[in-house]
């Protein structure tokens, strides 16, 4: 079964970290670009960063670029976004994602988690 499983969510004050981690099973991330994406409450699911195998490649959105750092362990078949210096406005239900293309928008993303809750508050 494909599964992608999120977790690290939770609630920090401004100017925090967290990181986050998503572990695959049932397939191989490797052969996948890798992404993430967030949902605030009300707004449209929004691309973050992504990671490509086939080039090492690795792309951030502008409202994370500086802050936020995507890596993976082959090893572990796991994917982390490290998110630093977290602002309210990065509040929202963060997902993970796999594709093919090397893309922040999410209907190139076949494969989802079922998302872990990041609220940044004072």
């Amino acid at each position: 079964q494909i599964q992608l499983v999120e977790s690290g969510g939770g609630l920090v004050q401004p100017g925090g970290s967290l990181r986050l981690s998503c572990a695959a099973s049932g397939f191989t991330l490797d052969y996948y670009v890798n992404g993430w994406f967030r949902q605030a409450p009300g707004k449209e699911r929004e691309g973050v960063s992504y990671i490509s195998s086939s080039d090492g490649s690795i792309y951030y959105a502008d409202s994370v670029k500086g802050r936020f750092t995507i890596s993976r362990d082959y090893a572990k078949n796991t994917v982390y976004l490290q998110m630093n210096s977290l602002k309210p406005e990065d509040t929202a239900v963060y997902y993970c994602a796999a594709g093919f293309y090397r893309s922040l928008q999410v209907t190139r993303y076949i494969y989802w988690g079922q998302g872990t809750q990041v609220t940044v508050s004072s």
